[in-house]
């Protein structure tokens, strides 16, 4: 017997940090703003092909001061680094970072003193992506996976200790490949209470046959010795 069952029809309980997470997650507006062939990309990802306006992320804000994500799409110059922290700092918190692009994320190719070896010496990063450019359907991964990080975020520094006193991974992603699969699900659910390492191994059913192929080696090596 729990409330939700005393409760008329229509009415659905929950919590002000899941309730202001998901409020979040589903109106994440990027800022309009791009910095090289990574931004062609990102316009791409916004089209009907794509279409993320089934995130509610449609509205590419043209001002940082009505925009909650910053998606640095392209190679950062050291002319252009004041300028990209300065948007940054005028996006209203709470807010978060994709750096799209290995250019982006490391310097890529340009290995030289006018570009930026990595745009996380300027602002912090949320979700690195890579690729030279990475193609929409990753850029879209990113963001699901940015959505996935927005609904678990603790409300407040209080609630995020209580958090990391009971060891709660917080940002740690069920992938699709386990979320469909019903037996799988409930496997790698049940897995958490035992650690990551099980859940990966739930993940990567390879990885596990090459454990325990390795693991039976071994013993066969001892048993001879």
């Amino acid at each position: 017997m729990g409330l939700e069952e005393k409760l008329p029809g229509g009415i659905l309980l929950t919590s002000i940090e899941k309730l202001a997470n998901w409020s979040r997650k589903s109106s994440m507006w990027p800022a309009t703003f791009g910095l090289a062939c990574c931004a062609i990309e990102m316009m791409t990802t916004g089209g009907p092909r794509y279409d993320w306006a089934r995130f509610g992320m449609e509205r590419f804000s043209a001002t940082p001061r009505q925009a909650d994500l910053m998606i640095v799409a392209g190679r950062v110059s050291q002319k252009m680094a004041p300028v990209v922290r300065q948007i940054y700092d005028q996006m209203p918190d709470p807010k978060w970072v994709i750096s799209m692009g290995v250019c982006a994320s490391s310097g890529g190719m340009f290995n030289n003193y006018a570009i930026v070896q990595g745009v996380d010496h300027i602002i912090p990063v949320d979700m690195y992506l890579p690729g030279c450019p990475p193609r929409p359907e990753m850029l879209l991964d990113a963001v699901l996976k940015v959505h996935h990080k927005v609904m678990n975020e603790p409300l407040n520094a209080k609630r995020a200790k209580q958090l990391a006193e009971k060891g709660k991974e917080l940002y740690v992603e069920m992938p699709s490949s386990v979320r469909y699969n019903r037996k799988k699900r409930k496997e790698w659910i049940a897995a958490a209470q035992e650690g990551r390492e099980k859940q990966y191994m739930i993940e990567q059913p390879n990885a596990q046959k090459a454990l325990a192929a390795k693991q039976s080696s071994s013993t066969e090596v001892t048993r001879r010795s």
